[in-house]
């Protein structure tokens, strides 16, 4: 039985996105260097909790039922099973069976309550997964097709890109294979043109039957296709902006490797399945800038839905995720780099002395000119009024003779 993020537990399995880390934004402004020095010191012990943590989407299944998901490779799934003590048993496609303790499995972990957690699953760990409590009980079950994020097929509406068609299979049933598509997801960004996306993954169905995802409709069997491949659409779009109390910021600043020219930047707690923006310099970095080809100077990476950010040029980058500011990137200075700084910024602060030493000047000789003006004025004034009181004198006296 399929379902979509969406889906209520009575319909199925239902997908949600988790965080382990909570903790309060931080306004970015202009902060001492010891201030600065703390801060870099945090973001360090930050990403390294983040990496612990990591952000992942969460899967759940009504208690005693068996679920049917398609995924992508390569992004994190914690698959749910309240049952404390639980044992898991799955079976891949390619008939390797798996018991429990699986502690033996790199990429996956088991938690306390009993759910487990999968890190970059592969398109080779396709299969069914199963939960069995204490008493021998199967608590859920999984079944799950990791479809190779490698192969991700990417259209843009706006650019007029059209996505996979539908196909027919010639394996006896007359099947036909398709993509079923998620929800749209939010827009990344508020207040402005921003952009969408929605997932959509590779199902066969036959005539009369359920769809089912392709990898576990052909179980073992071998069949190439460039048809069976994961979709991903982006299409334009423009909301209005809700308000927000909590913020979260981290700061973290990056230099450009000498052998490749570039790096990579991590946006915390982004994912393929939640909407992530870059901006460099308050320019928004689009997918359809780089389906376009019209954004060189930056890389998304499609595999993690641009959650990482391949960068060839000092500047400032921001990341958003869900239309929350999350990170700021800095260029890392170095040594020549800071000298250069300090002596741009001491001239500039010569450059300002000597222009308020000139205004200064300016103004004192302005201050002069409108102090020697009053005095003239005044003078004018006094000396026409006692012409005009001399004269009046005169014409009395010769009234008098």
């Amino acid at each position: 039985m399929g379902c979509t993020p969406v889906h209520s537990a009575a319909q199925g399995c239902s997908m949600s996105v988790m965080g382990d880390l909570t903790m309060s934004r931080v306004v970015p402004s202009p902060l001492p260097q010891s201030q600065s020095t703390m801060l870099s010191i945090l973001w360090l012990l930050l990403s390294f909790v983040v990496s612990l943590l990591g952000f992942y989407v969460s899967i759940s299944c009504p208690h005693g039922k068996q679920c049917q998901r398609a995924l992508l490779s390569n992004n994190d799934i914690f698959l749910h099973c309240n049952s404390p003590g639980a044992q898991w048993y799955y079976f891949l496609q390619d008939g390797t069976n798996w018991s429990s303790p699986i502690r033996s499995v790199s990429n996956i972990e088991t938690m306390p309550e009993g759910s487990i957690l999968l890190r970059s699953p592969l398109p080779s760990q396709t299969g069914m997964y199963t939960c069995i409590d204490k008493k021998g009980i199967q608590v859920v079950q999984y079944e799950i097709d990791f479809q190779d994020v490698g192969t991700l097929h990417i259209t843009h509406r706006g650019l007029g890109q059209a996505p996979l068609q539908n196909e027919t299979l010639s394996l006896g049933q007359k099947e036909l294979i398709f993509t079923q598509w998620e929800p749209w997801q939010d827009c990344n960004r508020c207040g402005e043109p921003g952009e969408r996306k929605r997932l959509g993954y590779c199902y066969i169905q036959e005539p009369l039957e359920k769809p089912t995802p392709c990898q576990l409709y052909l179980g073992s069997a071998i069949l190439w296709s460039n048809r069976m491949r994961p979709e991903m659409q982006i299409e334009a779009c423009h909301v209005q902006c809700k308000t927000s109390d909590v913020k979260n910021v981290f700061f973290d600043n990056f230099e450009l490797s000498e052998e490749s020219g570039s790096a990579w930047l991590t946006c915390p707690f982004g994912s393929i399945y939640r909407p992530v923006i870059w901006e460099s310099n308050s320019t928004p970095l689009t997918w359809q800038g780089q389906l376009s080809g019209q954004d060189v100077s930056t890389v998304l990476d499609p595999s993690s839905g641009g959650r990482r950010l391949q960068v060839f040029q000092p500047a400032i980058y921001r990341c958003f995720v869900q239309q929350e500011f999350m990170a700021r990137f800095n260029p890392k200075p170095n040594l020549d780099t800071l000298e250069v700084l300090l002596r741009e910024e001491a001239r500039q602060q010569q450059e300002a002395r000597e222009t308020w030493k000139e205004k200064d000047s300016i103004l004192q000789k302005l201050k002069l000119m409108l102090l020697v003006g009053t005095v003239l004025g005044l003078s004018g004034v006094l000396l026409k009024l006692f012409c005009s009181s001399q004269s009046k004198r005169s014409n009395q006296v010769l009234l008098v003779k």
